[in-house]
């Protein structure tokens, strides 16, 4: 047995449920990990919700952990008892003190790395790392737009994109995580709460617009992430913590300068295991050179997650959030 959050119907924070399941072998392929850390992501609210249904009902949530292998099933190779590991691309089931997963989704843990910053620097970080690295290719001298520049995601977009020697703007909720914004790579922030954004990018573009913009908030920044763009620039819509995008015309495309927009996933940039080795390879490099660093916000007793994820939802955390089993 093993405690997990278990969620047998879609809702509210209030059918996150802590309890006792039953935990098998590992088959063929799988190993079993002992959590250490498990990282929070706004995906695991989708799940919860149903916006992005999981394959069935019971499940537990959770995209992204590290832990250590406690023990292997038969046709697993490259790894042993004891290893520390970490994932971010799934399958679902992170929200336990211990589960089985199939090894080829896994990645040892560099030693300078830390099982709670593994946890919250996977799936975040390998999405940064996609975003700016092969959804749109960010060089040095371009200027980008960055939505919630103070979260999990935000927080190593803007780090990576500034060592890359882009100049990147920051939209942010409040004077407290724009200053955490600029200390983390951001040139300029705007207060979305007080700002117009589109007024403010034009400013600082001298009215030339944007190459990108990186949007995960949907719903309220939609229209201005589309109205901040240059001619044929892409916007990268990669979340919707506010709401589903309202349905558009998509001439508006070609009105507006011949834009682009593309709604991806990291599971569709790591669907091989070599792929998610590259990018988990470029993230923990980058994170070893000392440009990009992981701010854990604030931690969670596994047994809380009710909290984290309302505290998540109304926009109460900053950086990374990491549930530790009890």
């Amino acid at each position: 047995m093993s405690k997990a959050i278990l969620i047998n119907e879609h809702g509210a924070s209030d059918k996150l449920h802590y309890e006792d399941v039953p935990l098998h072998k590992p088959t063929d392929g799988e190993v079993r990990i002992t959590h250490q850390a498990i990282g929070l992501n706004f995906i695991d609210v989708y799940h919860r919700t149903g916006l992005y249904p999981p394959p069935s009902l019971p499940f537990i949530p959770g995209m992204e952990g590290a832990g250590i292998i406690e023990e292997l099933g038969s046709k697993v190779e490259g790894f042993a008892v004891g290893d520390r590991v970490a994932y971010g691309a799934g399958p679902l089931g992170a929200y336990a003190q211990a589960r089985n997963i199939t090894a080829e989704r896994l990645v040892k843990i560099p030693d300078e790395i830390s099982d709670r910053e593994a946890a919250a620097m996977m799936l975040k970080g390998m999405t940064a790392e996609y975003l700016i690295c092969r959804t749109y290719q960010v060089k040095a001298g371009e200027t980008i737009l960055v939505h919630a520049a103070s979260g999990g995601v935000g927080q190593i977009l803007c780090q990576w994109a500034s060592a890359i020697g882009a100049t990147v703007i920051g939209t942010v909720g409040n004077a407290e995580k724009a200053a955490k914004a600029e200390k983390l790579g951001c040139r300029y922030t705007i207060n979305y709460r007080k700002e117009n954004i589109e007024q403010r990018v034009m400013e600082i573009t001298e009215g030339r617009g944007l190459p990108v913009v990186y949007d995960s908030v949907g719903q309220d920044t939609f229209e201005a992430s589309l109205n901040c763009l240059a001619a044929r620039g892409l916007l990268v819509s990669f979340g919707q913590s506010s709401g589903k995008v309202p349905a558009f015309d998509i001439t508006r495309l070609s009105q507006q300068g011949s834009l682009y927009i593309t709604r991806p996933t990291l599971m569709d940039y790591v669907k091989s295991s070599d792929q998610l080795q590259r990018s988990a390879q470029a993230l923990f490099d980058i994170y070893k050179s000392g440009k990009v660093a992981i701010n854990i916000g604030q931690t969670y007793a596994l047994s809380e997650a009710r909290q984290a994820h309302d505290d998540l939802e109304n926009r109460l955390t900053t950086g990374s959030t990491v549930l530790i089993p009890d």
